[in-house]
């Protein structure tokens, strides 16, 4: 607990009860009852026995943990704390004025337990209120720090995800493409060109993908045409590449860089251990009140997976962070020699 919280804490625990105390007293000159300096001193041995008894209250329920527990597993353990500490506050309250003389003779006359029985029912009409004040108090300030905590962590997480995609570009992909550039200056001046314009593209917007949360799916869709135009120069034959895309899902939100991401993914594990090569097909369609995106690629699941699990692992993650616990990510193998990566995104969910 910080030091401006401990002054805080025993500012209300001293006007919370001094204010208590003088109702009190304020509330036997409205009945016409002669307010004495006996009466004042009982009223102080009260209010010096509350602060005492609910701190200490107040230290078991911080040190056992209960104001962590919700309202049905901690109710029971409030009411037995407000037994106890009312009892423990009677107790000390009737010692108090024992010793210091102050009780009146009719007071003298009651038996102890008769005593004790009157002033832990008082006490407890005042201990009721301040620990549903305390712990609610506490309740609604945990579920606020919680509900921070959750933005923060879920804001980190985004952000240490996109930066992580920024710097996962594959260093290999990059040196590939400009050798294959280089390869094409003398051959093909004009496509080398088109090509370094490609690179750029894909390096710009690995540059922007930590400033956005989702993108839209048609400025995903260039960007992996442009890579895969790219993939071609150096797999000439060897890379078929389809297209079969509903155009009105063109403007639907995804996480940026997770089509390319997947797409690496199927050229990586797929078609570059395929000494035929094979066929890269990104399908776009709804379905139902989804939005459903797959990546076909020729090859098998086992050699489909990152060796690192960053991809994939992240790809799911990052959709639940940003769609909900009903987006969905999973691969599998279909037909024998063909892999599908496959991605719903809910239509009815904000970001």
């Amino acid at each position: 607990m910080s030091k401006n919280s401990n002054t805080y804490y025993w500012w209300c625990q001293i006007c919370g009860w001094g204010v208590m105390g003088l109702m009190l007293l304020l509330s036997s000159s409205i009945f016409e009852i002669k307010i004495t300096v006996k009466q004042i001193e009982i009223t102080a041995v009260m209010v010096a026995t509350g602060i005492f008894t609910t701190h200490l209250f107040r230290e078991v329920l911080r040190r056992s943990d209960w104001l962590m527990l919700s309202v049905e597993k901690v109710l029971p353990k409030l009411v037995m704390g407000i037994i106890l500490t009312s009892i423990v506050d009677g107790f000390i309250r009737i010692l108090l004025v024992n010793i210091l003389h102050l009780g009146s003779a009719d007071l003298q006359k009651m038996t102890f337990m008769t005593r004790m029985l009157g002033t832990t029912l008082d006490n407890g009409m005042l201990i009721i209120p301040w620990t549903l004040i305390y712990y609610f108090y506490h309740y609604i300030e945990k579920s606020r720090m919680q509900q921070l905590d959750t933005l923060k962590l879920e804001a980190l997480v985004k952000e240490l995800e996109l930066k992580t995609i920024k710097s996962h570009i594959n260093p290999h992909f990059i040196f590939n493409a400009l050798n294959s550039i280089r390869a094409l200056v003398d051959e093909n001046p004009v496509r080398a060109r088109t090509a370094i314009t490609e690179l750029s593209n894909i390096l710009r917007s690995s540059m922007q993908a930590e400033k956005m949360e989702t993108v839209t799916f048609e400025k995903e869709l260039n960007i992996v045409k442009d890579y895969l135009a790219l993939e071609h120069i150096r797999f000439e034959d060897r890379l078929q590449i389809e297209y079969d895309i509903d155009e009105d899902t063109l403007d639907q939100p995804i996480p940026p860089m997770m089509l390319q991401t997947l797409v690496e993914n199927a050229i990586k594990h797929g078609i570059s251990r395929q000494v035929e090569g094979g066929k890269v097909k990104i399908i776009s369609d709804f379905k139902d009140n989804f939005h459903e995106l797959m990546i076909q690629n020729t090859g098998h699941l086992n050699g489909t997976r990152d060796a690192d699990g960053f991809g994939l692992a992240s790809t799911k993650n990052r959709l639940q962070i940003l769609f909900g616990t009903k987006a969905n990510f999973d691969i599998r193998e279909i037909r024998g020699n063909l892999v599908e990566a496959r991605v719903l995104i809910p239509m009815d969910t904000g970001k």
